[in-house]
Parts: C-alpha cells; sequence; structure tokens
C-alpha cells in the first residue's frame, strides 16, 4: 500500500509538476550562462498576479485616507495619488523581476541614464509637480479663492498636480503652470475669509464743506448693492493735495470679483451727488504771474509759473 502511495507521489512530481513546471518555462531567452535572461510565461502570470494584488491594495488604501475628507481635499489627494501609484507599480514591478532571479542591473543602468535625460528636458515639468505637490499640501490655494498674480485678477476653478485653472474677470479661462506659485509672488484675496476692504479715492476743491463730502460719500456708498452693512463704510481726510482735498471712502465686500463694477457704480453715483450739491470734480492746473521789471539800461519782461 505504502509503495503505491510513494508511486503516486512521484507520478505526481513528475508529470503534472513537472508538466506545469516546463510550462511555466516556456518563453524567450536571451543571452548564455549567468547572463542568460528569459521572459516566460511564469514571469508574465507573476507579474500580472502581482499587478491585480496591487491595485486592490492602492484603491484600498486610497479609499481608507479619503474616506473623511470633504471634496476639495479629496480631488487634491486624487490627483497626487495618480503619481503615487505609478511610483508604487514601478517598484512592484522591478521587485517581482529581481525575486524571480531576473537580472535588472541592466535595465536599472539604462534606466538612470534616461532619467537624466528627461530630468533636464522635463525641469519645468518636474517643477509643476512639486508646486502641485506644495499647493495640495500647504493648502495656500483652494478652488474658489480669488487671487491675483502677474496683474491678472482671478478665481481658481481646479487644481491639478500640474497646472491651476482659474478664470479672470472677462470669463477667459487662465491655466497657470504651478511653480509659478513658488517663484512668484501672488495676492490671495480670500485666504483668511471672503471679506476684503477696498476703498475709491475722491478729490474735491479748496474751500468746499468737508464734512458735507464725508456725508455724501457714506450715504452714497451705505445704499450700494455689495457693499456690506457691517463693517460700516467710513472716510479718511487723507490730505491737503497740491490743487484739490483728498478724501478716501473705504467699505467692505465680499465678493472681490466683483470689485470693478462696484466701484464703478460708485463712482457714477458720487458724481451724481457731489454735482447735485454744487461741488464740483477739481483738475490739475497752472496759475501764470507776469510782471515788468525796469532797469537803468533796459526793460526786461520775466514771468513765472506757479502750479
Amino acid at each position: 500500500m505504502n509503495n503505491k502511495v510513494t508511486k503516486i507521489e512521484a507520478v505526481v512530481k513528475e508529470d503534472i509538476l513537472g508538466t506545469i513546471k516546463r510550462f511555466l518555462d516556456l518563453g524567450f531567452y536571451f543571452g548564455e550562462g549567468d547572463n542568460q535572461v528569459g521572459v516566460t510565461i511564469g514571469l508574465l502570470l507573476l507579474l500580472i498576479v502581482s499587478y491585480i494584488i496591487t491595485h486592490f491594495a492602492l484603491k484600498i488604501t486610497r479609499s481608507l485616507i479619503t474616506r473623511q475628507m470633504d471634496s476639495t481635499d479629496k480631488q487634491k489627494f486624487i490627483s497626487l495619488f495618480k503619481y503615487i501609484k505609478a511610483a508604487v507599480y514601478i517598484i512592484v514591478f522591478f521587485t517581482v523581476l529581481s525575486l524571480a532571479n531576473f537580472n535588472i542591473t541592466p535595465i536599472l543602468a539604462a534606466s538612470a541614464a534616461l532619467l537624466v535625460g528627461l530630468g533636464l528636458a522635463l525641469k519645468e515639468l518636474f517643477q509643476d509637480i512639486i508646486g502641485g505637490i506644495y499647493i495640495i499640501m500647504d493648502k495656500s490655494l483652494l478652488i474658489g479663492d480669488i487671487i491675483k498674480i502677474e496683474d491678472k485678477v482671478c478665481r481658481i476653478i481646479e487644481i491639478k498636480l500640474r497646472s491651476t485653472r482659474a478664470i479672470t474677470r472677462d470669463d477667459k479661462i487662465l491655466i497657470i503652470p504651478n511653480h509659478k506659485f513658488l517663484i512668484n509672488t501672488f495676492k490671495n484675496y480670500t485666504q483668511n475669509h471672503t471679506t476684503t476692504r477696498e476703498f475709491i479715492k475722491v478729490r474735491i476743491p479748496f474751500g468746499s464743506d468737508t464734512r458735507l463730502v464725508e456725508r455724501i460719500l457714506i450715504e452714497t456708498v451705505s445704499t450700494q448693492k455689495g457693499v456690506l452693512k457691517n463693517p460700516k463704510p467710513f472716510v479718511f481726510f487723507n490730505e491737503f493735495g497740491e490743487w484739490a482735498l483728498e478724501f478716501g471712502v473705504y467699505f467692505f465686500i465680499n465678493d472681490s470679483f466683483s470689485e470693478p463694477k462696484i466701484k464703478s457704480e460708485l463712482r457714477f453715483k458720487i458724481d451724481a451727488k457731489l454735482r447735485e450739491n454744487k461741488i464740483a470734480i477739481p483738475y490739475p492746473q497752472s496759475d501764470i504771474h507776469m510782471f515788468a521789471r525796469t532797469t537803468s539800461n533796459n526793460k526786461d519782461l520775466k514771468i513765472s509759473s506757479e502750479e
């Protein structure tokens, strides 16, 4: 009985397992001796199984990490996770090849030289990716923020790992490479909150009733649509200018994107109110004084100019 069992085990090992091993060893072989490299069915199956396991492991990891995130942070993390996933696949690929006794030294050597060339050619791309990671981790920029960069005011609508998309006040899409946020200074109007303080400069002639001007400015701004009631608007008498009294009316809004429209409407209303109260808008002017000077030898005419 024991002999029969032994014979069956030998048949299984020699025939069935041997057949499976020979099947898995089928493939293409390159080189000879210790330098021989083989691409076999067994290696391909091992790579496929490793890919499937890695894929599901990464999917579960991403779900666990993003489960408690809000939609904005989740979107940013998914953009970053794509590159992490690619790096993990590459590491698993070379690890599996190494465990399968595949000589990966030539591949690594060629990859190193290739990466050096790509690094030089794609320098700005890597800077953009680093900038994207910085934005995602630092949260210095969020979707919906209103910023000013390179003299353009725009609202952020999408943040990706390589670039950020924003819409300008002219309804034009602005694609900003992320490295711009690392090397350039930009203003974020809504980093702390959505409320911003704005002002309009107003000049009136010398001799005008300054308190009347103050009341006109406060009343006009207080009734303007888009201007917040709290904090309240206020007026500063900024300076005695060379040719006018200079005022500034300050107010708060919660939509910096509409700032030009609000200011334009206010200027129309302020001009109308000043006209109603017989207060003119001054403009630069010069006074020229002419006088004659008599001397013993001749008569000279001297002209002086004062602004």
